[in-house]
């Protein structure tokens, strides 16, 4: 190439180089920009600090770094050249000359290759052997230096009868290099930033879902392929009083670290405001009130659904979310009608609730816009891929995610938004019943009634030895709905990992323990129940509130 064509050869070299900021898209475009122009093949290394989070080699050192093979170019008749396999790491050994540019950071060049030489230049013997047979006769290496940090370095060959590498040659490579150098850690920076994005999403989102009675959960997390489609998208799945369980689903709009933690701090509220109350229009409406109050003045949308084991119903309420979709027994899927409401830190409260029954084997679908959109297509195409995706004959819950994943990945090469899904199916009634519910009169025959009720229940579980406690646990728990919330309306028995007594009553006002003089007659009852239990807790419903407590199943 003359001088002019040289420069503007170098010139567009960002037009080819750093499309993308993914690390082996970029080696390959530098390896392929290379060839045929200024090398019959080029080969890219990187170090592998770079490649595990790391920030390359600041500072010489007499020994070199390791390195992988990222990419490799070559014309046609030198495609049965051995070089290291890409992908696997690179051979640096002390006599190789490769191993001194590292070391010096300097190019070196060898316009004619002594028959000794190849040694010192192709990886192994063989691959020796097969460059000299190709009539390979110049060798150039130039490391790839940005910022002062060592990144990696590059192989130029040339065969046949094209001419040696010249000194302008090895001056038009090392400029190359540097600027191919800096889209490299341009790549490296955005790859860490993602990295470290997705293990933040990661590390907030639930690890495994806890017990669900009466629920088989599936769900997932599918990162953005760029690393600023990465976000606050969320799932949770909660477990609560007497057999019932909450699902959340949410998005933070915006991207990156700032997305993140807002999605987690979020989380953890909806979380702390579902052990209050179960009402999810009523946890929508005081999670807004918090994302108010966060700093970075984001706006998030999140569909809230409470499942009822007893009865088999879902009560939901959405803020701006996508609305759920509903599958039947037979496999029929529908999206069921949810007041979208306004997003979480709008200001536009209250939110509306819908009950939907579920039959035996129904199965919910909640899930992020993540999951279905793209560039190009209106939301109502989008969302009927999503519902073809997972009508059909039965199959499994983990296979009909899968399913819907698969279905939806219309983008082609990855997803530009991080999505999550969650799935859930009802189950059959365990033998024996899990769950099981009564209604109490509201008079001072409740505690009698309770009681009767509760020995009966446990007697045809076979768990005569919890007999006692339990009568005095809900004795006192029907005693405190008399006293102070306008008498009982419900008692529940669950059995699970636990056995749950639960009793309802129309009252606002949450129990607390609080301290008794001693010449007071009552005010202990709560305190014989923190004793008795292992845990006991009290929470809001649309209704009124419940109060429960939890003992110990007797090991079998």
């Amino acid at each position: 190439m003359g001088g002019t064509r040289r420069l503007e050869w170098l010139s567009a070299a960002g037009d080819h180089i750093g499309t993308t900021l993914d690390l082996d898209r970029t080696a390959q475009e530098l390896a392929d920009y290379i060839v045929p122009r200024l090398a019959d093949a080029a080969a890219v290394d990187l170090l592998e600090s770079l490649l595990t989070g790391g920030e390359g080699e600041r500072s010489g050192s007499a020994r070199a770094p390791l390195t992988r093979a990222m990419a490799v170019a070559q014309i046609r008749r030198l495609q049965h050249l051995e070089p290291d396999p890409v992908g696997e790491l690179a051979t640096v050994h002390p006599s190789k000359m490769a191993y001194q540019c590292l070391t010096t950071r300097r190019p070196i060049v060898v316009r004619r290759i002594a028959p000794d030489q190849y040694e010192h230049i192709a990886p192994t013997s063989h691959a020796a052997l097969t460059m000299r047979r190709a009539g390979v006769h110049s060798y150039l290496v130039v490391p790839l230096v940005s910022r002062g940090v060592l990144l990696g370095l590059v192989d130029y060959v040339r065969a046949g009868d094209r001419p040696p590498f010249t000194h302008a040659d090895v001056a038009l490579a090392c400029e190359l290099a540097a600027k191919a150098a800096v889209f490299v850690d341009n790549a490296r920076l955005y790859g860490r930033e993602r990295t470290a994005v997705i293990t933040l999403q990661r590390a907030l989102l639930p690890r495994a879902a806890p017990s669900t009675p009466g629920l088989q959960v599936v769900s997932g997390y599918r990162p953005a392929v760029d690393p600023g489609g990465v976000g606050g998208d969320w799932f949770d799945v909660v477990a609560l009083p007497s057999g019932r369980s909450a699902l959340v689903v949410g998005d933070v709009m915006g991207h990156g670290l700032a997305a993140a933690a807002t999605m987690g701090r979020l989380r953890s509220v909806a979380r702390t405001l579902l052990g209050l109350d179960i009402a999810p229009e009523r946890v929508l409406a005081r999670l807004d009130l918090a994302a108010r109050d966060l700093e970075e003045d984001q706006v998030a949308t999140c569909l809230c659904a409470v499942y009822d084991h007893a009865d088999r119903t879902y009560r939901l309420a959405s803020a701006g979310h996508l609305p759920p979709l509903m599958i039947d027994a037979a496999g029929r899927a529908a999206f069921l009608d949810v007041p979208p409401g306004a997003p979480l830190g709008a200001g536009v409260i209250p939110y509306d609730q819908v009950t939907a029954r579920m039959p035996e084997g129904g199965r919910i679908v909640m899930y992020t816009d993540g999951l279905i959109k793209n560039r190009h297509e209106d939301i109502d195409v989008l969302l009927e891929r999503l519902r073809a995706a997972v009508e059909g004959p039965r199959t499994a819950l983990s296979d009909s995610c899968e399913a819907a994943w698969t279905g939806t990945d219309s983008c082609g090469g990855g997803r530009f938004d991080d999505a999550v899904m969650l799935m859930a199916e009802t189950l059959s009634p365990q033998p024996g019943a899990e769950v099981v519910a009564w209604p109490l009169p509201a008079d001072g025959s409740a505690a009698g009634a309770a009681r009767r009720l509760v020995r009966a229940q446990l007697e045809r579980w076979s768990l005569s030895e919890l007999v006692d406690v339990t009568e005095l646990v809900v004795s006192e728990l029907v005693g405190n709905a008399l006293r102070y919330g306008g008498g009982p309306s419900g008692l529940r028995l669950l059995r699970h990992d636990r056995l749950c007594v639960e009793v309802s009553d129309i009252g606002p006002d949450l129990p607390q323990i609080q301290h008794a003089p001693l010449s007071a007659e009552g005010g202990r009852g709560l305190q014989l129940i923190n004793m008795l239990c292992r845990r006991w807790g009290s929470c809001r419903t649309p209704e009124g509130k419940v109060v429960w407590a939890e003992q110990d199943l007797p090991r079998q």
